[in-house]
This record gives C-alpha cells, sequence and structure tokens, in this order.
C-alpha cells in the first residue's frame, strides 16, 4: 500500500464512505476520532445512504461538500485525492458489489479504483446475521481481503430499524488504517 501523498505540512485526506444503515447518523464519531488523528475528513454517501446522515451536520464538520453523485465533465473535483478510504457502516450490499467490480455509484466506483489506484482502504461491515450467513458475504470478504482491504473484527451486528449506534466502534477504521500505513501515525 501506499503512504498518504499530503505535503509535510498538510493533513492527510480521508474519505469515509457511508452506506445505508441505521446507525450511519452516528457517522459524526469517525469523522472526530479521524480529525483528533490529524485527518483531514470528506464524506462519499451511497446514493440511499445519503438519505440516513444529517447532511448539513456532516458538511459543516468536514468543511467539505458530500459526495453521492458522479460529477460532470469539466466540474471540479470537491475533494482532493484520498490518501485512504474508510467504509463505515459497509452494507451487506455495498460489500457485496465492491468484491464483484461493480461500480454503479459513486462510491462504489470510488472504492473499486482504489484498488487499482493503490489508496489504503478499510471497512467496517454492519449487517445482520442472516445476510452473514449468505455465501456470497464470506466470499465477497474473501476477495476484499486479498485485494488488501483490512476488515473490522466485530461479529454481525442487529442491522434493523432503530438500531444501537453507541455499539458500533467508529474508531476501528482508524486502528486498522494504522496497521496498513505500518503503524506510522497520521501527520
Amino acid at each position: 500500500m501506499t503512504e498518504p501523498t499530503a505535503a509535510p505540512d498538510e493533513k492527510p485526506f480521508l474519505y469515509v464512505v457511508v452506506c445505508a444503515s441505521g446507525i450511519a447518523p452516528g457517522v459524526g464519531k469517525l469523522i472526530t476520532a479521524a480529525q483528533e488523528a490529524h485527518w483531514d475528513v470528506g464524506v462519499v454517501a451511497t446514493p440511499q445512504g445519503l438519505g440516513f446522515i444529517d447532511v448539513r451536520a456532516v458538511e459543516a464538520q468536514t468543511g467539505y461538500p458530500i459526495r453521492s453523485a458522479w460529477r460532470r465533465p469539466g466540474d471540479p473535483r470537491p475533494l482532493p485525492p484520498p490518501d485512504a478510504i474508510a467504509v463505515a457502516p459497509a452494507t451487506f450490499n455495498t460489500l457485496n458489489k465492491w468484491a464483484a467490480g461493480i461500480s454503479d455509484t459513486l462510491a462504489l466506483g470510488i472504492l473499486c479504483e482504489a484498488y487499482g489506484m493503490g489508496v489504503p482502504t478499510v471497512a467496517l461491515p454492519y449487517l445482520n446475521a442472516a445476510q452473514a450467513a449468505h455465501p456470497a458475504y464470506r466470499q465477497s470478504l474473501d476477495r476484499l481481503r486479498s485485494m488488501g482491504v483490512l476488515i473490522g473484527s466485530r461479529a454481525p451486528r442487529d442491522a434493523g430499524a432503530g438500531a444501537d449506534t453507541d455499539g458500533f466502534r467508529w474508531e476501528e477504521a482508524l486502528e486498522l488504517l494504522e496497521h496498513l500505513r505500518g503503524g506510522a501515525s497520521a501527520r
């Protein structure tokens, strides 16, 4: 994996990819932890994930617009290139499409390209036990791991309506990124 490309006086840039999940409103916890660890943060939401987060609050917290849709040719890039990516929460749908190389949303396009660009990437799955039992899920995790993606270690959760955001360890994404970067702390 590559080291962050940020200049010595700049913070490395972290993309947080947010999927549609009952715990998605808690993404501010990951943003805060990343900023405290000296990352600059931008959020990319799946089209459905966008409806689960407080767009104004997240944009105020990061200082960047949330990306969810493709930009037109010639439009400026609203976010700098990522030095790393954290997918949290990562849903059954997104993990399986990503592993299969399906790029039908901006979030999936970024994740599929990240592999070819050597961008360190981690994912914190959030799904229920029935989804986790599907053979495609295990195969997808195996494929993502073979691509160098580090996957959060927690067991499947109750990903239903009203899911508990307090039990989700958002900071695990940063711990995994530190491992990918060889234990070096963020600049």
